[in-house]
């Protein structure tokens, strides 16, 4: 029998009882298709996955597994949405899927809990720390009483928990959360396991903000040789690792291995984020510092420029990563005896360039599946 005739003999019942057994399985496959290509930083793939997913459950779930499913494929999209920071869209996407999961979901299931955590992930890259923090917190409680404080799960909302704190400059504060994720996660996964190595790299950034070169130096650099092992050369886990020792090398005073980190690092976020997105922001920022510690105020001038257009076009207009990069433009400014055009941008920046910056490492958060 033609698939035609197949579907016209089910009637409309039949129909629904179909769409029902068989859209969850394939928006499953379709959603463990997707993290594939995530892995391997092919976001726009991974991205097409997510969304045909969303089209094969249709727009208003009629049964518990369709929603549970569409609310799995809305979230997923968001954390690629993010990713490639397009952060109003993926807050949108996660309240669309909270709103599902107001009805489909029991108090004890863990969904709302990992949607309320990625939205935390996304109010931290907009700069609502206070939004985020409340949001981790939630989490946090509501995944320790269902899985243990044990889990890997547990490991994530402790890892982001740092990472806010990382944000907000607070690095003495954000250690035992990096501390306690790494500790969890390799307990549970092994040394090996590429989800510990993320642990390991973040708590190196924690470690980096407090000047703790020699502890943090050796964390990258077995983060980096799991992450090499595990994903190849030019995966977005790496450029992470490449722009932090490019900075920690800029911070130590070893300036040709800075500038080969952050140019690699720079290539792979180009590649894989595009030409305007806020983290290859962060490492023209950093590259614009080097160079002008270098005396190349002309190619640092011509970074920290784009840096800003990036940073303005997707940051909120108090987020600490703005302002630092205008202050360090301001800088270099106030060096050059442009002195009126330094005064604006550091009104702006609501800090005196003069003083100087901290260097910026990046900090990856880790989404609840």
């Amino acid at each position: 029998m033609h698939l035609k005739q197949t579907l016209s003999s089910l009637g409309r019942r039949g129909l629904r009882v179909l769409v029902g057994t068989v859209a969850p399985a394939l928006s499953s496959a379709l959603l463990r298709l997707a993290k594939t290509h995530e892995d391997r930083g092919e976001y726009a793939k991974a991205q097409k996955l997510c969304e045909r997913s969303l089209r094969v459950l249709g727009s208003a779930p009629s049964k518990p597994a369709l929603g549970r499913s569409r609310v799995r494929s809305l979230s997923h999209l968001a954390t690629l949405e993010r990713i490639q920071g397009r952060y109003d869209r993926a807050e949108a996407l996660l309240r669309e899927a909270l709103a599902i999961a107001a009805t489909v979901f029991g108090p004890r299931d863990l969904e709302p809990s990992a949607l309320l955590h990625n939205l935390a992930v996304g109010h931290k890259y907009q700069g609502r720390f206070s939004e985020a923090k409340r949001l981790y917190l939630k989490s946090l409680a509501i995944t320790r009483q269902v899985l243990g404080p044990e889990h890997p799960e547990v490991a994530s909302i402790y890892h982001n928990l740092g990472g806010l704190e990382h944000a907000r400059g607070r690095f003495a504060r954000g250690e035992p959360f990096a501390r306690r994720a790494v500790r969890i996660r390799e307990k549970a996964l092994g040394a090996e396991h590429p989800d510990v190595a993320a642990d390991v790299a973040a708590l190196a950034a924690i470690l980096d903000g407090q000047g703790r070169y020699e502890e943090s130096e050796p964390l990258y650099r077995r983060a980096l040789a799991v992450f090499e092992r595990r994903f190849g050369p030019e995966h977005y886990e790496l450029a992470v690792n490449f722009n932090n020792l490019g900075a920690l090398c800029q911070a130590t005073g070893r300036d040709a291995e800075a500038e080969r980190f952050y140019r690699r690092a720079l290539a792979i976020k180009e590649k894989i984020l595009g030409l305007d997105h806020p983290d290859v922001a962060m490492t023209l920022n950093n590259l614009a510092m080097l160079y002008r510690s270098l005396g190349r105020a002309r190619e640092a001038e011509a970074l920290y420029q784009r840096a800003l257009a990036i940073f303005e076009k997707t940051l909120a207009p108090t987020h600490p990563k703005l302002a630092t990069c205008r202050a360090n433009y301001a800088g270099l400014l106030r060096a050059e005896k442009r002195d009126a055009e330094a005064l604006k941008l550091e009104a702006l920046a609501l800090t005196d360039a003069r003083l100087g910056s901290a260097m910026q490492s990046s900090y990856q958060d880790r989404p609840q599946s």
